[in-house]
């Protein structure tokens, strides 16, 4: 798979600037970082539908949230300006768990303070569950490459059913990040600075995130630490729902 090239316009617009990948996704995404002294940018190509989608959420997100400010956009780019911080999955910082598990759990509580009333980006259970009726309609989700070890026992039509059958009878409903991550926090000091990767924001139940940040707490730190983000977090764990946005993130993704 080709690696899509920096748009004519933006390496014109920016003459003398290094140029680097820092970010590869699984179905050819680029994200290239431009730096001039103290100026950091960041050029995201990929597909046009997932830009367009991105460019929005970054848009609606900067009246309430540290998050890329977009400066230009195009059909399957985007340009947006650096943040302060290092990626919470640099060495530096997973070289203190401790610290920075209890870091990205008070950051995501201050993701979800940001107003429901206002986000116009639905993933309520009902928008959750068509998307992933489509998916499974559409033949795009492979067992052996998508599902995680914990439901590789499934075949797709059962994963479906499955996912039904669990489903919680109500939601506590937050404006969720949709792959609250290591690799998608900004941490500066004793804070989170910004949030990165936002083309799945949306309003849904707070476990939504809890289960993706949780689940990236063992596979970036080892086991025995979800518990630590969910005290950081302010939450005592609900095994239903971690259970049910797992799987729902799952065929999702």
């Amino acid at each position: 798979m080709s690696t899509p090239q920096l748009p004519r316009s933006i390496v014109e617009q920016h003459h003398g600037w290094s140029r680097s990948v820092v970010w590869r996704n699984e179905i050819g995404g680029v994200t290239y970082r431009l730096v001039c002294g103290d100026q950091t940018r960041f050029c995201k190509c990929d597909n046009p539908d997932m830009i367009r989608a991105e460019v929005a959420r970054l848009q609606w997100a900067g009246a309430y949230l540290p998050v890329p400010e977009v400066i230009t956009h195009g059909a399957g780019w985007m340009l947006t300006r650096g943040l302060s911080g290092v990626n919470a999955i640099a060495a530096p910082r997973l070289a203190k768990p401790a610290e920075t598990i209890r870091l990205l759990g008070r950051g995501l509580r201050r993701f979800h303070a940001a107003p429901v009333k206002n986000c116009p980006f639905d993933y309520r259970l009902g928008a959750a569950l068509a998307h992933v009726r489509r998916r499974v309609a559409t033949g795009v989700i492979v067992p052996e490459r998508d599902f995680h070890p914990e439901f590789r026992h499934l075949d797709v039509a059962a994963a479906l059913q499955e996912l039904e059958r669990a489903q919680p009878d109500s939601e506590e409903l937050v404006v969720t990040h949709g792959d609250y991550c290591f690799p998608n926090v900004l941490l500066e000091g004793d804070r989170a600075t910004g949030f990165v990767d936002l083309g799945e924001l949306g309003v849904a139940d707070r476990w939504r995130d809890l289960a993706v940040a949780t689940w990236s707490v063992t596979w970036n730190t080892g086991p025995g630490h979800e518990d630590m983000f969910l005290d950081a977090y302010e939450i005592a764990p609900d095994p239903q729902r971690l259970y049910f946005y797992r799987l729902l993130y799952m065929l999702t993704s």
